[in-house]
């Protein structure tokens, strides 16, 4: 079937690709496209609708993520669904029994998961390497593997290191509580952002360590504050997200991490970077990793996949400085004796055969397209007061509310209404007068209908919360 020329609306906030998301929708629930029909080849298509080839990849893609199309590698998208029926696959997260579209969840949806790709590697590993493949592993990780993050690292961040200083974890949490063990006892003090991710400050508590709040700029964390609280409590961990900070979305600034190298030279304490956002840019990346940056092996690089590949592997990496390897590869023995040495060996050949930056720019273009819809349906709610720094890369946007507007209230009835939200309590690790004045609202999981419905639901929340008063 031919599909009838689409006119797109020049004057909606809606992006062009969401409008032709929503038209072929239509097409498929009202059957004028059938079952196992193959949608218009992307350039021909692109060319007849008088759009760039990524408008159609974007549509297609968040068709596919929202069960109405299937991908057939080197063929083409064709039509897998025929009603408005949810798929089991894009259903929405349940809680007490309550479906609720879900705006808390950063974690990707299943449906963009590279599973044919990493089956077939999984089954070559096996072949190649039998039961080796099930063996233990090195303690730091497998050796083949730490040799193509290092060469990953040159090419890709700018960042030089060496493959016996990547230490393989099973993701980003068992990485800090690893540093935890590793470097803090009872009584130390860790600097951390504020707000920040509140499983790196249960990893550190557990330690018995003290917590040091210091605020956020625009541009990062706040120097001056820094040095001043480094000066009276003599930290051994500064724990930071310079890209796409969770949950304020901040970006460093170049100043603001060279600040912070400077007075981690001056008084003698390691910085933590966890990074997982790095890739997910959506303008030009204006700054490099604190790491590459580090003259003075002062950075603890802490890199998990599970954001941008699939969250189950479990599967992240540390740069560890020198001086602390010995102290790292102890514990991480006692801690799991070694990562799974089949997930290692299947992810080096993602890397080898060159998928990982492939599917990095599947993933950018999905989660861009999600981003600029988020952001069209968010604008207008400006006028209930809700203020938001538009960010540069990430999965979330972080939300100031109006003063007459507390964050739990709004999670409250948000939930009541079907939507699961972030309030802002849980990022935050001391009392603090704005604390209660934030959500992160996610796109990771969610659909374009999801974000669609979810911001509906969230606007006539604020709107009753508001007339309440």
């Amino acid at each position: 079937m031919k599909i009838s020329p689409l006119t797109f609306d020049s004057s909606s906030t809606e992006p062009l690709y969401a409008q032709l998301f929503h038209y072929l929708k239509e097409l498929i629930i009202d059957n004028n496209l059938t079952l196992g029909e193959k949608l218009p080849p992307i350039r021909s298509f692109a060319k007849e609708l008088g759009v760039n080839n990524v408008t159609v990849i974007n549509a297609y893609k968040q068709l596919e993520v929202s069960g109405y199309v299937t991908s057939k590698q080197g063929s083409g998208f064709y039509v897998s669904k025929r009603t408005n029926t949810q798929s089991s696959a894009t259903l929405p997260a349940v809680q007490n029994g309550k479906e609720l579209i879900d705006f808390a969840s950063a974690s990707p949806h299943p449906g963009i998961f590279p599973t044919e790709t990493f089956k077939q590697y999984l089954v070559e590993v096996i072949d190649r390497d039998k039961g080796f493949a099930f063996g233990y592993q090195e303690s730091n990780g497998f050796a083949p593997l730490r040799d193509v993050l290092a060469k990953f690292l040159e090419t890709t961040y700018n960042t030089y290191t060496t493959p016996d200083l990547i230490q393989i974890v099973s993701g980003a949490q068992q990485g800090i509580d690893i540093i935890a063990k590793s470097l803090l006892h009872a009584g130390d003090t860790v600097i951390t952002e504020n707000p920040t991710y509140n499983g790196a400050i249960e990893a550190f508590k557990s330690r018995g360590c003290r917590i040091v709040p210091v605020k956020l700029n625009s541009d990062g964390i706040n120097l001056i504050e820094l040095e001043k609280k480094v000066k009276v409590c003599k930290p051994k961990i500064v724990y930071v997200m310079p890209k796409y900070q969770n949950p304020t979305t901040i970006c460093y600034s170049k100043e603001t991490l060279l600040g912070l190298l400077a007075l981690a030279h001056e008084y003698n304490f390691f910085i933590l970077e966890e990074d997982s956002m790095y890739e997910l840019c959506y303008g030009i990346q204006s700054t490099p990793n604190l790491k590459a940056l580090d003259k003075d092996d002062r950075v603890i690089y802490l890199k998990s996949f599970s954001k941008l590949l699939m969250p189950g592997l479990r599967m992240g990496f540390l740069i560890i400085p020198r001086t602390l390897l010995a102290d790292f590869t102890k514990t991480k023995q006692t801690t799991d004796i070694s990562s799974s040495g089949l997930m290692q060996r299947a992810l080096e050949l993602y890397f080898t055969k060159g998928k990982w930056h492939e599917h990095i720019h599947y993933m950018q273009e999905i989660y861009r397209g999600k981003y600029e819809y988020m952001l069209s349906k968010l604008e207008p709610l400006t006028a209930y007061g809700l203020q938001f720094k538009k960010p540069e890369g990430g999965l979330s946007f972080w939300l100031r509310l109006p003063p007459h507007i507390s964050s739990e209230n709004l999670y409250e009835a948000c939930y009541e209404a079907g939507l699961l939200i972030l309030p802002s309590p849980i990022f935050f690790s001391h009392l603090d007068h704005l604390k209660d004045r934030y959500v992160r609202l996610s796109f990771a999981a969610c659909s374009i209908d999801d974000i669609q419905k979810g911001v509906e639901v969230l606007a006539s929340c604020l709107r009753k919360l508001s007339s309440n008063l």
